[in-house]
C-alpha cells in the first residue's frame, strides 16, 4: 500500500504541475489567493494510503484475486460508482467549471488506477 501511495502521489503532483494553469482558471483564483500552505500536500498522502487501503482490501472480495487486472478492473469501478458520480454532484451544486471536474476527476483515476496495478503487482 505505500508503494501505491508513493506512485499516485507522484502521479498527482505531475498532473497538477502540468495542469496547475488550467486548475487555477477553473478555480477562478490565483495561487495567491489560494493560500494554503503545505496541509493539503499532507492530507494528499493520507487519503490516499486510505485508498489504496480500501482498493487492496475491496479488490479480492469483488472479483476473487489481486492481480493487476483486476485492480484496474475495481479501480475504474470504484472510481466511475463513487468517485466521478460525488464530484460531479459536488461541483454543480457549488457552481464549478465543467473543466475542473474532468482535470479533478481524471487526476484521481488516475491515482486509482495506478494504485490498482501496484497493488495488483505486488500485492
Amino acid at each position: 500500500m505505500i508503494l501505491a501511495t508513493v506512485a499516485s502521489y507522484a502521479f498527482g503532483a505531475a498532473w497538477y504541475v502540468g495542469l496547475s494553469r488550467q486548475w487555477m482558471a477553473a478555480l477562478y483564483r490565483t495561487k495567491e489567493q489560494l493560500g494554503v500552505g503545505y496541509t493539503p500536500f499532507i492530507w494528499s498522502a493520507v487519503v490516499e494510503l486510505v485508498m489504496a487501503y480500501f482498493l487492496a482490501l475491496l479488490t479480492p472480495l469483488m472479483v476473487g484475486d489481486i492481480t493487476a487486472a483486476s485492480g484496474l478492473i475495481v479501480a475504474a469501478h470504484l472510481w466511475f460508482g463513487f468517485v466521478l458520480t460525488s464530484m460531479i454532484m459536488n461541483h454543480r451544486y457549488e457552481g464549478m467549471k465543467w473543466s475542473l471536474t474532468v482535470i479533478d476527476s481524471l487526476h484521481l483515476l488516475g491515482v486509482l488506477l495506478i494504485q490498482g496495478v501496484v497493488i495488483g503487482l505486488f500485492g
